[in-house]
C-alpha cells in the first residue's frame, strides 16, 4: 500500500485528506495528476472542501483509496488515566443525537515565556 496527502489551506488552518493506493504513483506524477482534477473541479463542486472534491475523482476513476471517518471499523480514546479510555461511537444514529457534527481546528497560541510559571 502507497499512502498519498491532500493539504488545503494555510500557515494558519489546514485540512488534508490521506488517500491509499495499491500501486505507487512517483510523487512529480501525482502532483500533476492533482493539480490536473483540481482545475477540472475547482469551481464546480458539492463537496465541503477542494480536496474532498479532488480525492473523489482519484477514488472514482485512478484507483486511490479516501480514508475517512465514514471508512473506520473502530475508534478507541486511548489515555493514561483507566477511565478516559473507551470504544467511541461511530455510528451517530446509535449514539447520543445531541452531539455536535464539527471539523476540528488546531490553533498554535504564542507562548508567553516572560510569565512566570
Amino acid at each position: 500500500m502507497f499512502f498519498y496527502e491532500l493539504r488545503e489551506g494555510d500557515d494558519d488552518i489546514f485540512a488534508d485528506v490521506i488517500l491509499v493506493r495499491e500501486e505507487e504513483m512517483d510523487a512529480d506524477s501525482f502532483f500533476e495528476l492533482v493539480q490536473s482534477i483540481r482545475l477540472q473541479v475547482q469551481d464546480r463542486f458539492d463537496q465541503d472542501t477542494l480536496i474532498e472534491a479532488i480525492a473523489e475523482e482519484l477514488e472514482r476513476d485512478y484507483g486511490f483509496v479516501a480514508v475517512s471517518d465514514d471508512r473506520l471499523s473502530a475508534s478507541v480514546n486511548v489515555s493514561r488515566i483507566d477511565g478516559d479510555n473507551y470504544l467511541a461511537e461511530l455510528d451517530p444514529d446509535q449514539g447520543d443525537e445531541d452531539l455536535p457534527d464539527y471539523r476540528g481546528i488546531f490553533v498554535e497560541l504564542p507562548r508567553d515565556d516572560a510569565r512566570p510559571n
